[in-house]
């Protein structure tokens, strides 16, 4: 299958399933998982900065016109988008990716995929979480709102990519 038609399908099922599943799941006040980040990860590694950025806007944005918060997933996804190469940089170390094309969790292992998510989860959550207070007298709760949301989304993600990665080993 074409590789753009696959990350329109993954763009499409993973907000579907974000707007129409994810969110009507309520696991108390404090605990709001978001799956739809995987699209922005899996992305190839050749991806352009400037691609990255309006595909992060543009993820962020169709969550946005679904549940009604007007720029804060938008702006989420951006600044995760924006974070992507570095943390890539980060997590990696000295590792190189000459037969790797996008991340993959068959070959790079699950260590690598778990700092990673956790990394891209934790920007995410802290943006939006604290866009969404947009104060600081509510500093408590949004940092428990972070510490609760932030376990159960990497909880998710790493169950999805484990249900969907390929079969092939990094050697």
């Amino acid at each position: 299958m074409n590789k753009t038609v696959l990350q329109i399908i993954r763009f499409v099922v993973l907000v579907l399933f974000q707007v129409l599943v994810i969110n009507h799941i309520r696991l108390g006040g404090y605990v709001h998982p978001y799956i739809y980040l995987v699209f922005i990860m899996l992305l190839p590694f050749s991806t352009p900065k400037w691609q990255l950025l309006v595909l992060g806007f543009a993820l962020g944005l169709t969550v946005d016109l679904f549940t009604g918060t007007p720029g804060l997933h938008a702006g989420a996804t951006t600044l995760m988008a924006f974070c992507r190469p570095s943390i890539i940089k980060l997590v990696s170390g000295n590792i190189k990716f000459e037969n790797i094309t996008e991340p993959n969790l068959g070959q790079l292992g699950g260590l690598w995929f778990f700092r990673y998510v956790l990394c891209m989860v934790f920007i995410h959550h802290f943006a939006l979480f604290f866009l969404e207070s947009f104060s600081i007298r509510l500093i408590g709760q949004v940092l428990l709102r972070i510490l609760l949301s932030v376990p159960v989304s990497i909880f998710l993600i790493m169950m999805i990519l484990y249900i969907f990665k390929s079969e092939k080993k990094r050697e």
